[in-house]
């Protein structure tokens, strides 16, 4: 039986001190800040009554409370930009502390929003990682993703069609992000099909039929409303020459799945793609939790030789194979990678059930690099 035994995420916030909380929809904000801090007050914007005093009038957070001792929580800030105002000047003036979530910041970079200019701290919540659930079964973890909601349904491809649903009917058309949401509703699927793939904007572009520039504006509409997120390139060789161009992801390998019609079969190219982005998962889970400032990137030279994520300045560099066996010439580009300098930890992530070391390469079963991972071995 699928379970969640913890999140990750802590946020320890001393006196005065104050935070943003960033993650997608229904990732799990609002029953973390629930569990994290019962006794706080909490102004949540996607209630209409809520919203409608706070949009109408601002000044309100002022002088309701401008005397409250201890953590003031706004869900959803980006629903009201103007509140920022206010939130400032009582950080400012009146030393509160504020707990700021939100699921898109689109809303508040195109207003010029106030961000409270370095006196918040930033702070992001990521889908489910292995080490948070029980019942992780990877294969139907491939097709579900890990969102909690679809983690723990019993008909998670129902959650996900409607998840998509819901994001294009209230992040996109109700914020007005894009007028056209036929042409972003197409986009979103070649951008899961394309997932993993070098960004070509004018193949894009010519699939869903509009112009490249409308094309980046998408893809940053995509990131600003936390559904996914570049991956540049490692530019640091002084023998080879290397592909400049960025990758793109969805933030969840189910949503991928779903959107792209993909069968992550085991030993399928599906399942191969499906495992690559798992993995990532848990990478970004890991910066977003221990070490925020931790560069992912990925190489790839230009006669077609790549890696698949180099995390740090090669502190670990990680090939991903989502099969039981490994060969020798699996490890051939982490050896050309490797000659180009020194490498702290070079691992092959698969599917072999029993750990073992290629000269300086370690070939590791999936279940164990993950526990080696978040118990900090590599970084």
């Amino acid at each position: 039986m699928r379970k969640i035994i913890r999140r990750l995420l802590q946020l320890d916030l001393a006196e005065g001190k104050s935070a943003f909380l960033w993650g997608p929809r229904q990732v799990g904000k609002s029953y973390w800040i629930s569990q994290t801090f019962p006794e706080s007050v909490v102004l949540d914007f996607l209630e209409t009554d809520t919203f409608s005093d706070y949009a109408s009038r601002p000044s309100l957070l002022r002088e309701r409370y401008q005397d409250h001792k201890g953590l003031l929580i706004i869900d959803e800030v980006q629903k009201i930009p103007q509140i920022l105002d206010e939130v400032h000047g009582l950080i400012e003036k009146r030393g509160l502390s504020f707990l700021l979530t939100g699921s898109s910041a689109r809303k508040l970079k195109r207003g010029h929003a106030n961000l409270l200019g370095g006196r918040a701290w930033r702070r992001e919540m990521r889908p489910l990682s292995y080490i948070e659930t029980e019942g992780f079964v990877l294969e139907d973890v491939l097709k579900s993703g890990l969102l909690p909601p679809h983690f723990l349904s019993s008909s998670p491809i129902e959650e996900l069609r409607s998840y998509v649903s819901d994001y294009l009917k209230e992040e996109i058309a109700a914020e007005a992000l894009t007028q056209n949401i036929p042409a972003f509703s197409t986009f979103l699927k070649v951008a899961a099909i394309t997932s993993s793939e070098l960004i070509n904007y004018v193949n894009i572009a010519q699939e869903v039929g509009v112009s490249h520039k409308v094309v980046r504006t998408y893809f940053d509409i995509l990131e600003d409303t936390l559904l996914g997120f570049r991956i540049q390139p490692w530019k640091k060789s002084v023998s080879r020459r290397l592909i400049k161009t960025e990758k793109f992801y969805l933030f969840d390998v189910g949503l991928t799945t779903y959107l792209s019609k993909r069968n992550p079969v085991l030993g399928s190219s599906d399942f191969g793609k499906a495992f690559e982005q798992f993995i990532l998962m848990e990478l970004k889970a890991f910066q977003a939790y221990r070490h925020p400032d931790l560069d992912i990137s990925f190489w790839r030279t230009s006669s077609g030789q790549e890696i698949d994520f180099i995390v740090g300045d090669k502190q670990l560099v990680i090939e991903v194979k989502g099969s039981a066996r490994v060969l020798d010439s699996h490890l051939s580009h982490l050896n050309v990678l490797m000659e180009e300098g020194p490498v702290k930890h070079a691992v092959v992530v698969c599917l072999e059930k029993i750990p073992r070391r290629v000269g300086n390469i370690y070939i590791l079963p999936w279940q164990i690099f993950l526990e080696r991972l978040w118990a900090e071995d590599f970084i």
